[in-house]
Parts: structure tokens; sequence; C-alpha cells
């Protein structure tokens, strides 16, 4: 009998982690779909790289380090669900707004992409921890790595909607089929919102799924959790963003460059979005594949992902090849497989659960805080040395390795 309720308990966790993978699936769909333009629309309203760079890690900013403060907030009230609608009513209400900026509106085009981060802020502890209470039941490694093949098969799916979009608009500048884009995303931001009610309705309470601890653990940072931060910081400093990456392209891929016309045929504005995709496409992969191994080898599995995207900067800012290209955009895919499933997975393994939103918030914190500085400096470099931009990508990555190590050998022995 006992074991019967353990076989439907576990079959109940992961029905709730696939339904809240499809949740994701549209949320992707929309804000992912928003970000395989989003650096090109604001260099076609004006904005320079600088100023990408810096509203693109501002954002991350914002996005992350306000994690803190709201997994805080969650850990006190455990009002999981409600933290976890608002920022979803955020995050996706702010893309489609997108298309009410005027042509020479990337203020506040930048203003609605920090509105968006915030949500995601809002969001991201209480929904990561309500995630990691099935995960209990079913391995950190796998359910993330599931949540995450589901939120790039809605991130592959975005940028080829736009595609279509952009395909299908034979008449109009290119602002205004960007904004086309941009209220076309209303409608997977608006099933999002119907799919989260429905499987709020469905499992009201996803904390039962993880038996209660016998005692209350407070949050501490050990120092295994304190050399964790440090990798991933390490990591988010390197790991460029992808809006410098697609105005990169933009400018030298489809003849904006001098000298690289017959490179246009192949990469041109209306294909943008489908470089995007195949990047999810490979994201969704190595987020599978690296949950599995995280399972079996552990923190093995994220020095491997770490030590294949390391250098996937040199592939797409000092190579001026499209097959080059194509491998670097494959390999900062891996990079971000990695980050969405076992980064979360080892979090999951580390801080207990009375205060695992704290945790993440913690974690998300940090990794926010970097991202910004990261992207702020490689937005500088660009515009002054991209091999030293690309150099310091590499160097960053390189250094999060033997960080992931000692923090794993610390936590076998407790500390």
């Amino acid at each position: 009998m006992e074991t019967g309720q353990k076989r439907r308990r576990m079959s109940r966790a992961m029905l709730f982690l696939i339904l809240f993978g499809v949740v994701s699936l549209f949320s992707d769909m929309t804000h992912e779909g928003a970000s395989s333009i989003r650096g090109a629309y604001l260099a076609l309203m004006g904005a320079s790289a600088g100023v990408i760079g810096f509203v693109s890690g501002l954002g991350e900013l914002i996005g992350y380090s306000m994690r803190y403060v709201f997994g805080k907030l969650t850990d006190r009230t455990r009002k999981y669900w409600p933290m976890t609608i608002l920022g979803y009513v955020l995050d996706v209400l702010a893309v489609p707004a997108l298309a009410l900026v005027g042509e020479r509106g990337w203020v506040w085009a930048c203003l609605l992409l920090v509105i968006q981060r915030m949500g995601k802020a809002i969001k991201k502890p209480a929904k990561d921890t309500i995630m990691s209470f099935a995960a209990s039941q079913e391995g950190a490694g796998r359910s993330f790595g599931l949540q995450e093949l589901l939120d790039q098969i809605g991130a592959f799916l975005g940028p080829v909607l736009l595609y279509l979009v952009m395909l299908l608009r034979t008449r109009g500048d290119t602002f205004r089929t960007y904004s086309l884009c941009f209220a076309v995303l209303a409608v997977p931001g608006a099933i999002t919102l119907v799919l989260l009610l429905f499987t709020r309705h469905k499992f009201p309470n996803p904390e039962r799924f993880e038996p209660e601890p016998r005692q209350y653990i407070p949050f501490r940072m050990k120092r295994s959790f304190v050399l964790y931060i440090a990798g991933i910081s390490c990591f988010a400093f390197g790991f460029i963003d992808y809006s410098l990456i697609i105005m990169h392209v933009s400018r030298v891929y489809t003849g904006l460059a001098a000298g690289l016309a017959e490179t246009a045929a192949l990469v041109t504005e209306g294909t943008l979005p489908l470089l995007y995709a195949g990047a999810m496409l490979v994201d969704a992969v190595a987020a599978l594949v690296f949950g599995y191994l995280y399972d079996r080898i552990g923190v093995k599995a994220l020095m491997i992902s770490t030590l294949l995207s390391s250098v996937f900067a040199v592939f797409v800012f000092s190579m001026d090849s499209v097959p080059m290209l194509l491998i670097g955009v494959a390999l900062w895919g891996v990079g971000m497989g990695a980050q969405e499933s076992v980064l979360k997975a080892v979090v999951t393994s580390i801080v207990p659960k009375d205060s695992r939103a704290t945790g993440y918030g913690v974690f998300e914190c940090s990794f926010g805080v970097f991202w910004f500085l990261g992207s702020w400096l490689m937005g500088i470099l660009y515009d002054v040395s991209i091999p030293a931009m690309a150099a310091v990508s590499v160097a960053a990555q390189l250094a999060a390795i033997p960080l992931y190590f000692l923090s794993s050998r610390c936590a076998q022995r407790g500390q």
C-alpha cells in the first residue's frame, strides 16, 4: 500500500514538472523570441554597443540581484504561487509592449526590458523552489534538465515564429517589421498565463512533494556554497550576453561591414531569429544531457560543460566565417543549457528545503551582479579590442572550473 502511494506521488511529481515545463515553454517563446532580435532592434533605434552591453547587463543585474530579496520574502511568507504568478505577469506583458515604442524610443525599450527582468526576479526564486520540491522525488539533474528541455523548445519556437512573421511580411521597413514581431509575441504570452493558472489550480501545494525536515535548518554560507558562488560568478562574468552577439552578427554578417558581402546570403536580418533558434536547440539538448550526467557523476558534468562552452567567443567574434560562427553559437548554447539545469541542481543538493528560496536568491543575485559587470565590460571592450574581449571571456569561464571542483570536495566533507 505504501509503495503504491509512493508511486502515485512520484507520478504526480512528474506531471507537475511537465505541466510547469509547458508553462515555461510558452513563456520562453515570448521572451526568448524577443531576445533573438532585441540587440538588432536596439541598434536600429540608435543604441550603441556600449549602451546595449550596459542595458543588457543592467537588466540582468536587476533581474538577478533582486532575486535575493524576493527569495528571502518567499521563504518567510511561503507564498510560492502568488510570487510566481506576479512575476510571470510582468515578464510576459513587457515583451509585446515593445511594439509600442517609437523609432527613436530605445530608452523606452530599455525600460521595458528592465521591467521584464524584474518580473523574472520576482518569479524565479519561488518557481525554482517549488520545482525543487518535485525534483527531490525525480532526481535534481534530470528534473531541471527536463524543465530546461521544455524551456528551450519554446525558446526555439519563439525565434522560428518571428522568422515566419518576417518571411510573410513583404512590405514595410525593418523597424515596423520588428514591431509586428513583438506584437505577435502577445499570443504565447497569454497562453503562458492561462496554463500557469491551470497548473496552480491542479497543484495548489507543491511543497508537499518533498517531506518536511525533522528540524529547521537555518540558511548559512557553508564553505562549499561560497566556493560554488565564486565559481558561478566567474562563469557569469565571462559569459557574453546574446544581445552583443546578435549585434555583432547584424553588423558583420549582413553586409553592414565592408568586404563581407558574400556572407550576406547566408546570414541576413531575416535569418537572425533562426540563428538564435539553433542556439536554443543546442541549449535544450545540452540541458538534458548534462542534467542526466549530473545525477550520475555530480559536479564533473558542470566542469565538462564549462570547458566546452568557454571558447565560444573566439569562434563568434574572432573568425569572420559563417561555419565558425555557427560553431561558436552552438558552444554558447551548451553554456546556456548547463546554466539553466546543472547550476540549479547543485543548489538543490547544497541548500536545505526551509531556506532554499534564499539559497536560490543568493545564487542568482551573485550570478546577476557578475553578469552585469561582465556584460558592461564586454560591451566596452568590443568597441576597443575584440580579441581582448574574447580573451577575457575565455579566461573568466575557465577560472570557474577549479572553484567547482573545490566546492564539490568541501561538500563531500560536509563543509
